[in-house]
């Protein structure tokens, strides 16, 4: 299949690439075997612009319609894209009147910039897609003639390269690792400050990266090298409690090997076992679990094991592609995926 995937490539970062969404479903295009064209819509919008956005936008809209006519491709993919325009997207099932569109959007769709992208979208593509579960967050794009539906962060084996569930306790530059950039009144502020204020004393070393005044959050190798420095990290979210829902920071911690300690009000128990993750309701329950691990580093390396494996798993951009390449085309699933629930048409 002919696969044109439009999405913020990160071009202009010059190598400083933070591993997304996007880049494991290129991964995944290709291990299936399919024919692959990748369109940067922002760094080209800048390019083409001279700086000047307006410039940009039109360019690049007029460079995309050029590409799909050029590469004609059986599905277009976007991710956020928030500079082409549904014209753009109508002219190329003008000009390829078999083509198929969806939209991706790994944004929490409780918030008001997600839902707009999706409410964008909604009338141009054939389906829409969102790393948050939920009828009440997915249900009110459909229109009658799309699907709606629920996809989990993909992980790819050339991206996430690390297992960190190999190595010894001693081969860690921390025990413990977070990292974010919330903003004034995002819950992760308070409930890291407990955190942090629990561990005090505490034989846990604790890296934190974005924010109280630590060093920012980097990309390329150095955001490597933060991973591969950390034994266990904790996968909190903007938003408590919303089905399924993570930030791709998870398949970079989980896909890494490094033993993940997740909110159990999100119901990732519906992929994983504790066997796989370590579950926590609140930060005293956090705490004493982490001690339990930092204490028994054999159980921490099974564990951080079996989720590295679950997650690759489950959730490869390749089989993840699989999946939203059978929605788009309205085939028999030709597997059971374990979160083909949340498909609304």
């Amino acid at each position: 299949m002919r696969i044109l995937l439009v999405d913020n490539l990160l071009i202009r970062r010059y190598g400083k690439l933070r591993m997304g969404p996007g880049r494991a479903l290129a991964c995944g295009a290709i291990r299936g075997n399919h024919r692959l064209c990748e369109f940067s819509d922002r760094d080209l919008a800048r390019y083409m612009g001279f700086g000047i956005r307006a410039v940009g936008v039109h360019r690049v809209n007029k460079a995309l319609l050029e590409t799909a006519k050029n590469f004609r491709p059986d599905v277009v993919l976007l991710g956020h894209c928030d500079y082409i325009h549904n014209e753009t997207l109508a002219a190329i099932r003008s000009a390829i009147p078999k083509v198929r569109l969806a939209h991706f959007n790994v944004d929490p769709m409780c918030d008001l910039h997600p839902q707009a992208q999706m409410r964008e979208r909604m009338t141009s593509c054939d389906v829409l897609f969102a790393t948050t579960a939920g009828a009440q967050y997915l249900k009110p794009f459909l229109t009658g003639q799309n699907c709606v539906a629920y996809m989990p962060n993909p992980v790819d084996a050339a991206l996430e390269t690390l297992d960190n569930s190999r190595r010894p306790a001693s081969a860690f530059a921390c025990d413990l690792f977070y990292a974010g950039q919330p903003r004034s009144g995002d819950p992760r502020l308070e409930f890291i400050r407990r955190l942090r204020s629990a561990l005090d004393g505490s034989s846990i070393r604790f890296q934190l990266v974005g924010m109280y005044g630590s060093a920012p959050v980097v990309g390329g190798a150095a955001y490597d090298d933060l991973l591969a420095g950390a034994k266990m990290s904790v996968n909190i979210n903007r938003y408590f409690g919303m089905k399924w829902y993570s930030s791709d920071r998870i398949a970079h911690l989980m896909g890494s090997g490094i033993l993940t300690a997740i909110y159990d009000g999100d119901d990732q128990q519906h992929f994983f076992s504790n066997q796989e993750a370590v579950f926590f309701h609140d930060v005293p329950d956090l705490v004493e679990s982490l001690l339990h691990m930092q204490a028994a580093d054999s159980r921490r390396q099974a564990i951080a094991a079996a989720g590295r494996a679950r997650y690759h798993a489950l959730f490869s951009g390749e089989r993840i592609l699989q999946y939203m390449l059978e929605t788009l085309f309205e085939q028999p699933y030709s597997e059971p995926y374990e979160w083909q629930s949340e498909v609304y048409r």
